[in-house]
């Protein structure tokens, strides 16, 4: 293609399909980028990486690595290790070191490398790395702990990794006193990565705490202070710049008083372009023919670093952390390689075919070879593994319901009955009692505090419903949950404010959450129907007994809630959705002895609530009660 700009835009196009290809058939987007780039690169040449970047190929591969990286460890809190950090530190440091002397003999006698070369190519197949890892939690959901485990992993040992291959190839071309010369490159790039890392990460952490630069500027300031830490990082000393940016983002994450909720936002959006562009550009650069050529031997190696080295580097580094034999296992399993060791390996095979280094051709199929198979193997295995291994976090299908009063225990405990999770929240302990000896989770305290967003695991939730009497407080979560959760996850009850004159309504972005259930239910018609004395019920229909004769039956009398279909998912009825169950579907409703129900009272909320206590739970000032989910 002549034009550059039709093979650019031919990949972002293709990078969001593959994205959304792997949402829709749920497997991990890297897979189907990988495929593509294969195809759209050696096989149809559709696109060339190298004639359509030039030398700055490497550079911008560098650069997209770096803000890669710079996001991950922006998600990196201290917090979320919950007390495996020994862990990530063993698999960052023991772990790397077992695979690298484990790799490097066996590359050695298979491929027939020299020892130099296989040492190099060990310390590049030591990084897993986020390009891959997280797209692939996403889809495998193992347990919290086992997650937490992998993405730290897989942020902090990129760095590591690389410096690793930076040390061996410091050692290759060194001319003399090769081992004086590795210390020395190793001693500059620890205190230039964490003296640049820390010292900016602090003064970026001074620019958001004390809004040195306007709000609209933040994203972009953040952006190029970080990229211009890791170019300087790396002239200072070489391949430094991945710890520089990796040590800032943690700093930035664990300061006290600043919120990267913003940036992290931002840097989400560009990572998932920016792994997406990456997989599909080098992809498309692979020599299939090369990588044929590499020989029976690379099956030897690839069965010794997948079912070998990983297994043992995992088992060396489990002592003392008390993880049980299937969370090792599933740990074992998962380690596939990315965009950082297919991007080292290029630099450094240019360099070395610069200085005439024999076996420098078998460097790069090889990599790519590791990193084709783990990704595709593990890829469409990982999911069955961790099933087998009962360490898979069911998809989300709970409720997280804000509000404890008399209605929503009881459609909480109805929910519960199906296995559906459910937690309560609010600040009145003595509806939370209730509920607590309903054996329904609770959980006592302020939902949007700090406290909260540690103690709550979100990933159980698939929906947030807001079914409170605080009308000022309820905006505030809704708005706070469609952040965390996303459009669409976050469901209310009718205001009732549409006869208000406009000057007194809430804002249009919030009443499009409204209406849950039907039109002009409100927490207050709720609590005075469960009063006079309706239940919940759970009617299963029929071929015989189907929809419109359910509807004939309670006619009036039933206000619908929800559906639960034949796989156990639950829909809910709202004024926006046309839901019709079909035979086999459950029915839970809220049945009263009114025919009219509509006509009752419309304000008689069941807890007393004053404008004195709802200022205090959105000030934050209730967090100090002894918050716990049970």
């Amino acid at each position: 293609m002549n034009d550059p700009i039709i093979p650019l835009v031919a990949v972002g196009l293709i990078s969001i399909a593959c994205q959304f290809f792997a949402y829709k058939i749920k497997i991990p987007a890297i897979l189907p980028l990988l495929v593509i780039g294969i195809i759209v690169g050696p096989v149809t040449g559709l696109i060339n990486a190298d004639n359509l970047f030039g030398d700055l190929l490497f550079p911008v591969v560098s650069l997209a690595v770096a803000i890669i990286l710079f996001e991950g460890a922006l998600t990196l809190r201290f917090e979320d290790l919950s007390g495996h950090g020994s862990m990530v530190r063993n698999l960052c440091t023991v772990g790397v070191i077992i695979t690298w002397l484990i790799v490097a003999p066996v590359a050695h006698f298979a491929l027939g490398m020299s020892w130099e070369m296989a040492f190099l190519l060990g310390a590049i197949l030591t990084v897993t790395g986020p390009t891959v890892i997280v797209p692939m939690l996403r889809t495998v959901r193992p347990s919290s702990k086992i997650s937490n485990i992998l993405r730290w992993e897989g942020i902090i040992i990129d760095p590591i990794g690389a410096l690793l291959a930076v040390l061996v190839f410091e050692y290759l071309v060194a001319t003399q006193d090769a081992i004086s010369h590795t210390l020395y490159a190793f001693g500059l790039t620890l205190a230039v990565g964490f003296g640049i890392g820390a010292s900016i990460g602090y003064l970026m952490g001074q620019m958001l705490r004390n809004n040195w630069v306007p709000h609209y500027l933040i994203n972009t300031a953040i952006l190029t202070i970080m990229l211009g830490a890791f170019a300087g990082s790396n002239l200072l000393a070489h391949e430094s710049g991945l710890l520089t940016v990796t040590v800032m983002g943690m700093f930035l994450a664990n300061m006290r008083g600043v919120d990267v909720d913003d940036i992290l936002e931002f840097k989400e959006t560009l990572s998932v372009l920016l792994i997406s562009g990456l997989f599909i550009l080098l992809a498309s650069r692979i020599n299939i023919d090369s990588i044929i050529n590499v020989g029976w031997g690379s099956i030897v190696v690839l069965f010794v670093i997948m079912f070998v080295a990983r297994p043992l580097s995992v088992l060396a580094s489990s002592f003392g952390t008390g993880l049980n034999w299937r969370e090792l296992a599933l740990l074992s399993w998962i380690a596939p390689r990315g965009i950082v060791a297919a991007a080292v390996s290029a630099l450094f095979a240019l360099k070395l075919e610069a200085l005439n280094y024999a076996q420098v051709d078998l460097l790069v199929p090889m990599v790519f070879l590791v990193i084709i198979t783990t990704v595709v193997i593990q890829s469409l295995t990982s999911v069955k593994v961790a099933e087998y291994l009962k360490i898979r976090s069911p998809a989300a299908n709970g409720f997280l319901i804000f509000g404890a009063g008399q209605f929503n225990r009881m459609f909480a405990k109805e929910l519960r009955e199906y296995d559906i999770p459910v937690l309560l929240t609010d600040t009145n302990w003595d509806a939370l009692r209730l509920a607590r000896m309903d054996n329904i989770s609770t959980y006592f305290g302020n939902p949007m505090s700090d406290h909260a967003s540690r103690k709550i695991d979100l990933t159980a939730y698939r929906r947030v419903l807001i079914m409170s009497p605080y009308k000022q407080l309820n905006p505030m979560l809704t708005y706070h949950f469609e952040y965390e959760m996303g459009k669409g996850t976050v469901l209310g009850l009718s205001n009732n404010e549409q006869q208000q004159r406009p000057s007194h309504q809430v804002a249009g972005s919030y009443t499009k959450n409204l209406g849950l259930f039907a039109e002009d239910i409100t927490y207050g018609k709720l609590a005075s129907w469960v009063t006079k004395g309706a239940k919940i019920k759970t009617t299963r229909l029929s071929e015989e007994f189907n929809y419109e004769a359910y509807q004939s039956e309670y006619g009036e009398r039933a206000l619908k809630l929800a559906a639960i279909d034949l796989h156990g998912h639950v829909q809910l009825f709202t004024t926006k959705n046309n839901l019709k169950p079909k035979a086999d579907w459950r029915i839970i409703s809220l049945i009263t002895a009114d025919k009219k129900p509509s006509k009752l009272p419309d304000d008689v909320p069941s807890e007393d609530v004053t404008a004195k206590e709802v200022s205090k739970i959105a000030e934050g000032k209730l967090d100090a009660h002894i918050s716990e989910v049970k």
